[in-house]
């Protein structure tokens, strides 16, 4: 069908169709073939009554709108075949009409990707952190380690905040207990805030064979409605209290819980670990910071339509969280007092940056006429089966249109990324000599190398942890 073009505001484009009696006649009698089951006519059985027939009882244009939604069907379809575009979504179906030959003209107006006009994207000069891992941040991740590694031990001392109590307890309101209030056996670090404000205070000074009536107020937005606001008792019965015993930092603690034999061994390992963290973090923030640069010094207006779609996107996916969590998100909107509509509301501005993020990488992609080889599709697969534990050969078998079009463009975005950090990273400055070295707390742990790992890792010993 032929139609003519109109450029309008806000990436929208009209198709303007005229389709001549003869085109119009042959939709009609499309539409009486589709849909002539649907009319009851006396004399004839249901679907076999003439087209004439039809339209004599139930009005000349009774196939008028199933033909002219066939034209505009066939049309998208064609539409959507036309590399001169690259189209978003369908914006509206619009003045509809007959001619004055007998045929029908109509428009679509479709919502195309918009014009991207880049901005200064080389040569930005931007400092990328220096990361420098100090002896305070090994030991604290050790600490962590040693955390873990906790006992907790009995003793006939009152409990302070940091202890640990294992109780017995049965809530109540107005002295009928609750569902849900009540617990055996139940430890409880003092000061965790793991309970409700001022329940975990009550318990302090408490012994191993106390009762104790812990009695508190529900908060006003409390997840549970009826208990919301309310005055509740809990009767504790102090099992026992427990304090946590650490083990010792040293060669035993770390032949437990690693591959290595001496503490300055496992340390320079804990570095190394530390500083590839803090290295992809840099690189990271490295990376958000050129972005963020480029995107904003780039022009684009951006379809509503677009926007709308990505916010109904990142709702769908939200839900998809919940439901791994095993939450509804109908739940979750009910708590919150919301609608689903208020939800993707919330999330157009995230959607609308994202979106522009997201035409602004394109564009750059092909001002700079990035592509991708075979042997790098390769390469990333190979990644990915080494990874799933699988031979690329049942990798590649195994895989969907959407997944290798996941890959595909992992592969541009690091081919991109790569080249914008070469093109904006700024020169590094000589380092400044220290003033003095009072700083201890900043001291870089001394580099040494790990030893040569073990082919086989201890088995720690099974211990209690806090919880």
């Amino acid at each position: 069908m032929n139609y003519t073009v109109e450029k309008l505001e806000k990436s929208q484009v009209k198709f303007n169709y005229v389709v001549d009696k003869d085109k119009f006649n042959a939709a009609i009698k499309q539409a009486y073939e589709k849909t002539k089951h649907k009319y009851a006519v006396p004399g004839f059985r249901k679907g076999h009554a003439p087209q004439r027939v039809i339209e004599g009882m139930y009005g000349q244009g009774v196939f008028f709108s199933d033909a002219v939604n066939e034209l505009i069907d066939s049309s998208l379809e064609e539409l959507e075949k036309d590399e001169n575009y690259d189209f978003v979504a369908v914006d509206s179906v619009c003045d509809v009409d007959m001619t004055e030959d007998g045929g029908v003209k109509f428009s679509i107006v479709m919502v195309v990707k918009p014009e991207v006009v880049l901005g200064q994207y080389k040569g930005l000069n931007v400092a990328k952190k220096a990361v420098k891992v100090t002896a305070k941040q090994v030991d604290e991740r050790i600490a962590q380690e040693q955390e873990k590694q906790a006992r907790l031990i009995d003793v006939d001392t009152a409990a302070v905040n940091g202890n640990t109590v294992t109780i017995d307890f049965v809530g109540s309101v107005d002295g009928v207990a609750f569902e849900g209030g009540s617990a055996n056996d139940y430890d409880l670090e003092l000061g965790s805030g793991t309970f409700i404000p001022g329940f975990e205070d009550q318990l302090v000074g408490v012994k191993a064979g106390d009762q104790k009536d812990v009695k508190v107020t529900f908060p006003e937005n409390y997840q549970a409605e009826n208990l919301a606001g309310k005055e509740a008792v809990f009767a504790c019965t102090v099992k026992a209290v427990k304090v946590k015993e650490l083990p010792a930092i040293d060669d035993e603690f770390v032949k437990e819980i690693s591959e290595f034999d001496t503490l300055a061994e496992y340390k320079a390992d804990v570095k190394a670990k530390i500083t590839k963290e803090e290295q992809d973090k840099a690189d990271r923030e490295f990376e958000d910071a050129v972005v963020e640069k480029i995107v904003d010094a780039s022009t684009v207006e951006i379809p509503t339509a677009m926007i709308d779609r990505e916010a109904d996107d990142m709702v769908h996916e939200f839900e998809y969280r919940l439901m791994y969590q095993g939450l509804k998100l109908d739940d979750y909107l009910k708590y919150l007092n919301m609608t689903r509509d208020q939800l993707v509301e919330q999330y157009k501005d995230q959607a609308g940056k994202t979106v522009k993020v997201r035409l602004v990488m394109e564009q750059l992609i092909k001002a700079e006429d990035l592509k991708i080889e075979d042997k790098e599709i390769d390469a990333k697969m190979e990644e990915f089966a080494k990874e799933s534990n699988q031979s690329v050969e049942d990798f590649k078998k195994n895989l969907h249109k959407e997944q290798v079009d996941y890959i595909v463009n992992s592969i541009m975005n690091e081919k991109l990324l790569d080249f914008l950090t070469k093109e904006n990273l700024a020169a590094k400055k000589p380092a400044a000599k220290k003033a003095d070295k009072a700083e201890s707390e900043e001291t870089p742990v001394e580099e040494k190398k790990p030893a040569a790992k073990k082919t086989t890792k201890k088995t720690a010993k099974a211990t209690t942890d806090a919880e």
